[in-house]
């Protein structure tokens, strides 16, 4: 009976054990990563109400200059009563401005 030829099968055997251990390890360790690689990954969703204003924006830099010299007589003409309203204009102009806003 050659006992040295028994422990080196053993010793063989162990090797082998882990050698698959460790392939294993390694294996869980890159599932491990990849799935960690997918979480880390962020992503943004606007709300219908954040692209509204931002279309809101848009459109105000669209907008033509204040022009500064007509708000001064604008102003001179409500002060000294001279400046009507139109109230069917204006209901029409608050409507026409509600819509755009759509």
């Amino acid at each position: 009976m050659n006992i040295n030829n028994l422990n080196n099968n053993s010793q063989v055997n162990r090797n082998v054990q882990q050698q698959s251990d460790t392939k294993n390890q390694a294996a869980k360790n890159a599932t491990t990563n990849s799935q960690a690689t997918k979480v880390a990954q962020d992503s943004v969703s606007l709300t219908p109400q954040a692209k509204q204003l931002n279309e809101i924006q848009k459109k105000n830099g669209d907008a033509p200059e204040v022009n500064q010299k007509k708000i001064e007589q604008l102003k001179k003409a409500i002060q000294s009563g001279a400046y009507k309203v139109d109230a069917e204009k204006l209901a029409e102009s608050i409507v026409k401005f509600e819509f755009d806003l759509i």
